[in-house]
């Protein structure tokens, strides 16, 4: 058996998030169709994390188990001709039997563009949320860092079917800033994990405090353990990319 480790650029505009739906088209199901066809049976393929419908990724991670003996390079080039054009295999590794994308990654990095700009290139739409109302960047650039070291996300999360497990919604965020390039405001973030819709209600925050109704503590209120309401609201999907996954 081998163990094979693939990252994956996706543009997801078209497709109902990473995860498995039935009768919806999404980017673990389209892997799972072309890899089994290559293998001649079923395979599973796990992913770093599940990104959202219409988020966008130039790095993910994602691992399956096969016997096909054929070299990796060969595997890749095989993948993306089974692929639809808008889901890419980058590079194609041999991991270790107990390779794991989710569990062993170890820090992961998103970025979320915002354009400022009265009219959006319509070749740039898809992969921004259009913003060309006030808002004060310079308070936004002061407010990301906020984000930095290991608070409570519970405000920061969506609902979702693992909350009845009771996980922790603690979480680490290494690097937290904003950043302005042209009739761009650019959000990076790197942490530990994320949650549902995390960063686009992290974004979310970091606007509303650009509009003059969030102050300092009134963000940092919303990191407390046991904080009433939500944290956001949570931007749109197309804005937001998952840069890589670190191991």
């Amino acid at each position: 058996m081998r163990r094979i480790r693939v990252t994956i650029a996706y543009d997801g505009t078209e497709f109902h998030g990473w995860q498995v739906q039935p009768g919806l088209p999404t980017i673990q199901g389209w892997m799972e169709r072309v890899v089994s066809e290559i293998e001649g049976s079923p395979v599973l393929v796990h992913g770093s994390g599940r990104t959202d419908a219409g988020v966008h990724a130039l790095g993910q991670v994602a691992a399956f188990t096969i016997e096909n003996p054929i070299p990796v390079e060969n595997l890749r080039k095989a993948i993306n001709r089974l692929l639809p054009k808008a889901i890419r295999v980058l590079d194609v590794n041999e991991e270790t039997l107990e390779f794991h994308p989710r569990f062993k990654a170890k820090q992961k990095t998103y970025e979320y563009h915002i354009w400022r700009g009265e009219i959006c290139p319509p070749m740039r739409r898809l992969y921004v949320c259009h913003h060309p109302y006030p808002l004060d960047e310079g308070l936004m650039e002061l407010m990301a860092p906020l984000f930095e070291g290991e608070h409570d996300f519970s405000a920061f999360a969506a609902a979702d079917e693992k909350d009845a497990l009771g996980a922790s919604k603690v979480r680490n965020i290494y690097l937290s800033r904003v950043w302005i390039e042209k009739d761009e405001v650019i959000y990076q973030v790197c942490g530990s994990g994320f949650l549902k819709h995390m960063v686009r209600m992290m974004v979310g925050t970091l606007v509303e405090a650009g509009k003059g109704n969030l102050g300092r503590e009134e963000v940092l209120a919303r990191l407390e353990p046991g904080f009433e309401g939500k944290a956001g609201p949570a931007m749109p999907a197309s804005g937001l990319t998952l840069i890589s996954v670190e191991y």
